[in-house]
């Protein structure tokens, strides 16, 4: 402690696994961020005198091998993508080196080597207490939780271009390092693997997400914002969004400027943030394609052309940009209409192409877009039949195929996000006593009370939230409203 105070408008806190972090290999207790890192204990001591709810969460690391010590040639070899698709669409070509990674598995006696040791895990031996994930166990937990497998997938990974350390997906675990080299040791191809660094398990502290407002801000303390980690989610992409709209937000406050929130059907940064500050999490959260209702229309193709002006609006992208992305808009727009409106007549040209393709004939003028829905059919192989007024970019081309081929399930989601959309505009007033919506079970109440929901649209998301429990609340706000405006 230096003694030093710092003040600031706004403050942003990304802890990840620091906040009284616990490293644990074996019996071995060590406070630690992560490994060789040091804890923040004093932070996490803070925050629990200021009356946050503060829980503990458990994750873990597997092993780090030295790539001389390992025979590959006993893995099944995996090559990157030769032509990798880029994360960002300003982006128009991806210039560092790929890197194979080799698949193998486990076998009955490593599993027999850490049934034998349960006693010395830290998780099995009684040394953590934090949730762990269930979707993702550690390797003792597949032992233990599946106990009918014979094998578990290995995978192994370079940790960069320029290191000779390999990640050995798989085998996370909590056990000494003397039983960690018997483990490793008894995979084929392993038998000679030298460990860089030990697999271990860590504890640390997270603050229960129904603390927070859609903005990722404290309902306790206005001006401090959370992201990663410490809001009870687990993984990289989940942490860096979570950053990316905290630290955004927290600028806006700064900036007076309305608060940066995207909803269920903008983005998968919205759902995840929205079952945060709705529903909580009582386990390492990760954001799922399955918890997004509305994933056919969150897909990574279009994900400028649904966020664009929002982006322009909060100056995330300058005016080219967004300029480029109305282009890529409306050039589809123009060339739907154009492929919904287009007949394809029955000619010998047409139905030698059609055969060639593996697809019927026509014997009736037909409309292109109903050609287009055939699944053997692609837009670009159809350019050659009935050929678009002007050129079609390869961004648009890909937009029209998805919109035609997928209308009639498009088409269904919009309804369903109008229908989100309207309850999400009906806004509940700050400080709306719950206690006084008659009709309201005592559960719901209290839940409603800690949650402070923002709409009716978050409040039908609650947790044991019923249509008829909708109906009283709308009635509420309503009469609530009127009185207010009496």
């Amino acid at each position: 402690m230096t003694g030093f105070a710092y003040q600031a408008g706004c403050v942003v806190i990304t802890t990840g696994t620091f906040l009284r972090g616990r490293v644990h290999i074996g019996a071995t207790k060590t406070d630690a961020g992560r490994a060789g890192e040091f804890a923040s204990i004093h932070l996490g001591q803070n925050l629990a005198d200021l009356g946050f709810d503060i829980g503990r969460m458990k994750t873990g690391t597997p092993p780090r091998l030295h790539a001389d010590s390992i025979d590959f040639t006993s893995f099944r070899r995996h090559e990157s993508d030769t032509d990798p698709t880029p994360f960002s669409f300003s982006t128009t070509k991806i210039t560092t080196p790929m890197l194979p990674s080799f698949m193998g598995e486990t076998n009955p006696a490593t599993h027999d080597i850490v049934r034998k040791n349960l006693k010395y895990s830290a998780l099995y031996g009684g040394h953590i207490k934090g949730q762990s994930a269930r979707y993702c166990p550690s390797f003792e937990d597949k032992i233990v939780k599946f106990s009918d497998r014979n094998s578990h997938h290995i995978i192994l990974e370079y940790e960069g271009i320029h290191t000779k350390e390999i990640y050995a997906s798989g085998l996370g675990n909590s056990l000494p390092l003397e039983i960690q080299y018997r483990v490793v040791r008894s995979v084929k191809g392993l038998e000679q693997a030298k460990i860089m660094r030990p697999a271990y398990a860590i504890e640390y502290d997270y603050i229960n997400p129904l603390e927070l407002t859609p903005a990722l801000e404290s309902k306790r303390i206005k001006g401090l914002f959370l992201a990663g980690q410490i809001n009870g989610t687990s993984g990289y992409e989940e942490a860096g969004a979570q950053g990316l709209l905290a630290g955004a937000n927290a600028a806006c406050k700064i900036q007076k400027r309305p608060a940066l929130i995207l909803d269920r059907s903008q983005a998968y940064v919205g759902v995840m943030v929205d079952d945060l500050v709705t529903r909580g999490t009582s386990e390492p959260y990760r954001m799922f394609t399955s918890r997004a209702e509305y994933r056919l229309l969150l897909r990574e193709d279009n994900a400028d052309l649904r966020l664009a002006e929002t982006a322009h609006a909060y100056n995330l992208i300058d005016t080219e940009r967004l300029q480029l992305s109305r282009e890529i808009a409306d050039q589809t727009s123009r060339e739907i209409r154009r492929v919904k409106q287009a007949v394809v007549k029955p000619d010998d040209a047409t139905n030698q192409l059609l055969a060639s393709l593996g697809s019927n004939p026509i014997t009736t003028g037909v409309k292109l877009a109903q050609l287009l829905k055939r699944t053997e059919l692609s837009y670009r192989q159809l350019t050659t039949i009935s050929p678009p007024l002007e050129p079609v970019s390869m961004r648009a081309a890909t937009q029209v195929e998805i919109e035609i081929k997928y209308d009639g399930y498009i088409t269904r989601q919009l309804n369903e996000i109008k229908k989100f959309k309207d309850l999400e505009r009906i806004k509940i007033p700050d400080h709306f006593e719950y206690a006084r919506a008659h009709g309201l079970s005592n559960e719901i109440k209290e839940k409603l009370e800690k949650i402070q929901p923002k709409s009716l649209g978050q409040a039908s998301r609650t947790d044991g939230m019923t249509p008829a429990a909708i109906s009283v609340l709308m009635v509420a706000i309503a009469a609530y409203d009127k009185h207010k405006s009496a």
